[in-house]
């Protein structure tokens, strides 16, 4: 097979990969929100209005699930990874300067990951899916139209 074909090949699959994408980081970061939360997953709950913690625990939880769902995606992601860019900065940044050194590995990932969706979209599958025009462009594909279509 060569090289062009290959590529043709993946990029044709593109948004469902973006899509499974989407969904991994969804439920990865509902699952943060829940821990947060409810003090499920062998972590401890952060009381109610706690700042900043249990703030972001609703944001983690309602905006993960949105971005899991493929609803509303962009503004979740948005909201997303400026959160835990916020906590990156605020939380592990005055620990040290790389995320392995200050344990801000996994707001470094959320916050770039979530970047990625605000401009790519959801993907494929997600409830924002639906009809689209003919002729256009797939939710979240990140090719330009003439290149879609063919």
């Amino acid at each position: 097979m060569n090289t062009a074909r290959l590529s043709d090949r993946l990029t044709a699959r593109q948004p469902i990969v973006l899509g499974l994408f989407r969904i991994v980081l969804g439920v990865l970061f509902t699952s943060e929100g829940a821990a947060t939360l409810f003090g499920v997953l062998d972590r401890r709950a952060s009381p109610v209005g706690e700042w900043p913690f249990w703030y972001a625990g609703v944001i983690e939880l309602v905006c993960g699930a949105l971005v899991l769902l493929g609803a509303g995606t962009r503004g979740a992601a948005f909201l997303s990874s400026g959160i835990m860019a916020f906590a990156y900065f605020t939380e592990h940044q005055q620990d040290g300067l790389f995320p392995l050194q200050n344990g801000g590995l996994a707001p470094a990932l959320f916050c770039w990951g979530f970047l990625l969706l605000v401009f790519f979209g959801p993907g494929s599958p997600g409830l924002a899916g639906g009809r689209r025009a003919p002729g256009s462009r797939p939710t979240g594909s990140p090719l330009p139209p003439q290149q879609a279509r063919d």
